[in-house]
């Protein structure tokens, strides 16, 4: 099933979920995933193993972070070719002078914002869906 590509449907249906707990932002010499690991997300770049991870499995398994984040995912099934989306989401954010990670999955986007934020972001995307 192909997601959506109007922006406007997209944001009058963004359904924000904001996920329970901390999760963080890790790096990891290694090219492997160590045994016990469960990543919300990777990413593999020259200086590093990147790992979106719970913050309780970061510290059970005493991997370092520096930034604790919630975790809010888009249930709006968009496109992964769709145009304006994360300027949208990163205007809002801007404008309210939050920072924002996106991580776009195949079927949703998941913001990772800092956990102090987390219900203002709810409060802002709730907004914007509402007036889109």
């Amino acid at each position: 099933m192909d997601g959506e590509t109007d922006l406007s449907i997209l944001i009058r249906n963004l359904a924000p979920e904001l996920h329970p707990g901390e999760y963080v932002f890790c790096s990891l010499k290694q090219e492997a995933i160590p045994a016990g690991v469960e990543p919300v997300a990777m990413i593999r770049e020259n200086e590093g193993l990147t790992l979106v991870l719970s913050r309780g499995q970061a510290e059970q398994l005493g991997i370092s972070f520096t930034t604790r984040c919630a975790w809010i995912t888009l249930m709006v099934h968009s496109d992964l070719e769709v145009v304006g989306l994360t300027a949208a989401i990163s205007k809002l954010l801007t404008d309210s002078n939050i920072p924002c990670n996106v991580v776009a999955g195949y079927y949703h986007d998941h913001l990772f914002v800092p956990s102090v934020d987390a219900l203002k972001v709810m409060e802002l995307l709730t907004s914007l869906s509402a007036s889109g």
